[in-house]
């Protein structure tokens, strides 16, 4: 039985190379939402201290102006950032989504490759299965014929 061997085993391969690269990909871009969302956190965290700060500040009899000045600045750029960090989470998003897609149809090209050569290896090992079972015939063809020949000339030695 000859072994199959699929012609398009280095396109396959290729498809897979790169649906793993997109995978990679996806995953470094899910690794930038997560830092992102943690900076986030922080900065919301930070901006809730300020206001626990200021609150608490606004309750003592002797209120720094300064402080609360250098806190309503400090909280100014935080929520700037936090805007900025917003707006990145939003492009992000819309990567992740064109990475996943991409992802998506990358791996249904591997998928219909794979099929493919299943497909193909099936067909193979039928026509192996056929090929054999021809050569099997003919041998037990031949074997017969050979042994009714066989037979019949033994039959006519033993006549008159």
């Amino acid at each position: 039985m000859s072994k199959y061997n699929f012609r398009l085993r280095t396109l396959l391969r290729l498809r897979e190379i790169q649906r793993d690269e997109k995978r990679n990909r996806l995953a470094e871009a899910y690794q930038a939402e997560s830092i992102l969302s943690d900076q986030q956190q922080e900065v919301l965290d930070e901006l809730h201290q300020l206001q626990k700060l200021q609150r608490d500040s606004m309750g003592q009899p002797q209120t720094d102006v300064n402080q609360l000045i250098e806190v309503g600045r400090y909280q100014l750029t935080l929520w700037t950032q936090q805007t900025t960090m917003v707006k990145q989470a939003e492009i992000l998003s819309a990567e992740v989504a064109k990475r996943r897609e991409a992802l998506v149809e990358s791996d249904r090209q591997v998928r219909v490759l794979e099929k493919f050569q299943q497909r193909q290896q099936q067909q193979h090992q039928k026509q192996q299965e056929r090929k054999e079972a021809k050569v099997y015939d003919e041998i037990g063809q031949h074997s017969h014929h050979s042994l009714s020949c066989h037979t019949h000339q033994s039959g006519d030695r033993s006549g008159p």
